[in-house]
C-alpha cells in the first residue's frame, strides 16, 4: 500500500477536501487557514495549481524577497568549465531570502511605510482595531527560487500588541482586490473557532462517546443545528 495512503498530513488531508468541493461544484471566494497549513509550499502550490484565491496566516520564519531577484535560467556562454557544474535556473546573484519577521523590521519597504488602522470587529472588551502594512512579496520554493508576485501582509493588534503575518495570492489594487477585503478574508477565520467554542461549552459537542470519525461529525452536525434554533 503506498505510504501517502497510509499516512496523510493535515495539509494534505485539506487539498484532498477542498480538490473533492470543486470537483463537487463547490466555490468560494477565497480560502484561509492557520499558519500549520500556511507554512507547507506543497499546500500553497497545490490551491494555485487548483486557480484558488488565498488569504492564510504564515509563522514569522516564512522566506521571501519584498524585491524579485533577477534568476538565471541558463548557463553564461562564457561560463567556465571548471569546478562544480552549477544547475540552473539559479538565484543571479548570492541575495539570499529573508524571514518576513526580519523583513518587518529591517526592509525599507516595510520601514518606510506608515501604518495604516482598521476596525475589524467588535468584542467583548471593544472594537478590535489593527495597525496594517503589506508590500508585494515572493516566496521561496521548494528549490530556492521566486514564485510569481504575491502579497505579504503584517497586522498588529494595537492594544494586544500581537503581530501577525499573512500570505495571499491576491494583491491589492489589482483584480478588483482591496487591502480591506483581505482583511476580511484573514479574520473570518474567527468565525468558525467562536462556532466550536459556542457548540462546546454551550451545547455539548465535546460530550459524546464514540470511536468513528462520521459519529463525531454527525454530532456536530447536530449540536451545529441545535445552536441556528437556538
Amino acid at each position: 500500500m503506498p505510504e501517502d495512503i497510509l499516512f496523510r498530513t493535515k495539509p494534505r488531508i485539506a487539498l484532498d477536501q477542498i480538490e473533492r468541493a470543486l470537483s463537487n461544484g463547490v466555490r468560494v471566494s477565497a480560502w484561509t487557514f492557520d499558519e500549520l497549513y500556511g507554512r507547507d509550499g506543497r499546500f500553497l502550490d497545490g490551491l494555485e495549481s487548483q486557480r484558488q484565491v488565498f488569504v492564510g496566516e504564515i509563522p514569522t520564519t516564512f522566506h521571501g524577497w519584498v524585491e524579485k531577484p533577477r534568476v538565471l535560467r541558463n548557463a553564461p556562454k562564457n561560463a567556465g568549465k571548471r569546478g562544480r557544474r552549477k544547475k540552473y535556473p539559479r538565484l543571479a546573484r548570492r541575495r539570499p531570502s529573508s524571514e518576513v519577521r526580519n523583513l518587518l523590521t529591517y526592509s525599507p519597504v516595510f520601514r518606510e511605510q506608515s501604518w495604516q488602522r482598521y476596525r475589524t470587529k467588535d468584542t467583548d472588551h471593544g472594537p478590535e482595531v489593527l495597525e496594517v502594512k503589506w508590500a508585494v512579496f515572493w516566496r521561496k520554493d521548494e528549490s530556492g527560487l521566486p514564485t510569481r508576485r504575491h502579497c505579504l501582509i503584517v497586522a498588529r493588534n494595537v492594544l494586544t500588541g500581537e503581530t501577525k503575518y499573512f500570505f495571499s495570492n491576491r494583491v491589492p489594487g489589482r483584480d478588483g482586490w482591496t487591502l480591506r477585503d483581505l482583511l476580511r478574508v484573514a479574520f473570518g477565520r474567527c468565525q468558525v473557532e467562536a462556532c466550536f467554542r459556542e457548540v462546546k461549552e454551550e451545547l455539548g459537542w465535546d460530550h459524546f462517546e464514540c470511536r468513528g470519525w462520521r459519529c463525531i461529525h454527525r454530532h456536530l452536525y447536530v449540536t451545529i443545528l441545535s445552536g441556528l434554533f437556538c
